[in-house]
């Protein structure tokens, strides 16, 4: 069968793992699962994860963390397995297949057992990471896994929830790529954001539509750290700024259902990996795509890219942009590239120093972001110190 949109999937075929024929069977050995694997699990059922079809045995699991690549030899930067504690991996021994549930034992799927694997945390923190330490949000979440993990394929019988305004948006990479085409586009670009897009987020990602025909703002929603803006928030921001300041015909919103792990160039490729699975032909990869702390250098997320063979190893073409400003001299956003301004003619806004100011009550200033979005990210801030 034909894929829709205008690029093949990441191996070549769009995985599906969801089986609505799918029962809970009596008797069959249980797990629950964190929100984090939850997201993991919904990935792989709707083909975003494609060519996986689970989660990962100790082969690919090594390729992945040593070379950051599948057996198959595409390229493959984070391990995406199901870990778990040594007392539960030794109550699953044996088994062929497990029910997994979430945390108040609904059912979600099943995964036909394959093997159990044992990993070293630290050693896997410092290769994903780039650092063992317990501080960075990426490895405590991955210590708090544990160190046995539970290969083998899986069938998904229900959805990941999301909250009422991204189930709104919610776009599989099938619907995703149907709507590619639906529009004529022949050329996507994607874009991976976290946050409200502020003017230096809406700069990069208009210079790259000039070059595209079709420009897809995707948002994560899944688990972030706790001090990042909730997704019913940044929904309604996406869609002012799209309502009041983009070609409207030339964007598509919609929302990626993952964690965030915030391994920084590691995680720039997977983000790629599953753009190309949604039908986009370019990505946009900013200065810290996917950074925490100052764990990572400023472009480490572009040049991990110099040692991929594209489109061998990786179909979609990763766009790279230096860090952008408003530049005062020429009454508008820039980069060094563009602009001949000198250090004191260049605007540029910490994202703590915009929290600070969103909760003391005060607009960001216009070279930062749209009055419209600010309006919102002000009001939810008082809402948020009111509760």
């Amino acid at each position: 069968m034909n894929v829709p949109g205008p690029i093949p999937p990441h191996g070549g075929r769009l995985v599906s793992r969801f089986d609505s024929s799918l029962v809970d069977v009596l008797g069959r050995p249980r797990l629950a699962i964190t929100p984090r694997q939850q997201a993991d699990l919904d990935l792989i059922g709707v083909g975003a994860f494609s060519p996986l079809e689970g989660f990962m045995d100790k082969v690919t699991y090594d390729d992945v963390v040593e070379g950051m690549r599948l057996p198959s030899g595409l390229a493959w930067s984070i391990p995406i397995t199901l870990a778990v504690s040594d007392e539960k991996a030794r109550e699953l021994t044996g088994a062929d297949t497990v029910a997994l549930t979430d945390e108040e034992d609904h059912f979600l799927g099943i995964l036909e057992l394959e093997e159990i694997f044992d990993i070293d945390l630290s050693r896997e923190a410092r290769m994903v990471f780039g650092t063992d330490e317990q501080e960075h949000p990426g490895v405590a979440a991955l210590y708090a896994h544990g160190s046995k993990c539970l290969a083998g394929p899986v069938r998904v019988a229900r959805r990941m929830p999301l909250d009422a305004a991204s189930e709104n948006y919610r776009l599989d990479p099938l619907a995703a790529r149907e709507k590619f085409d639906s529009h004529g586009w022949r050329s996507v670009v994607g874009f991976q954001t976290r946050n409200p897009i502020h003017r230096a987020h809406e700069y990069i990602t208009k210079v790259a539509l000039e070059t595209v025909e079709g420009l897809f703002i995707h948002p994560l929603v899944g688990e972030t750290k706790s001090d990042d803006i909730p997704p019913d928030v940044r929904m309604r921001c996406y869609e002012v700024l799209i309502d009041g300041y983009y070609a409207k015909d030339r964007v598509q919103l919609g929302v990626l259902p993952a964690a965030m792990r915030y391994a920084g160039p590691r995680e720039a490729i997977l983000h790629a990996i599953m753009r190309q699975n949604y039908g986009c032909t370019h990505f946009i990869v900013g200065r810290d795509h996917a950074g925490v702390g100052n764990y990572y250098g400023t472009y480490d997320a572009q040049h991990i890219f110099e040692g991929i063979s594209i489109p061998d190893e990786l179909g979609i073409t990763p766009m790279m942009f230096e860090h952008s400003f408003w530049c005062t001299r020429t009454g508008g956003m820039a980069t060094s590239k563009t602009s001949p301004s000198g250090p004191d003619e260049r605007i540029f806004l910490s994202g703590t120093k915009v929290r600070e100011m969103l909760e003391a009550g005060e607009a960001p200033p216009a070279e930062f972001t749209r009055p419209e979005v600010a309006k919102i990210l002000i009001e939810a801030a008082a809402a948020s110190g009111s509760g």
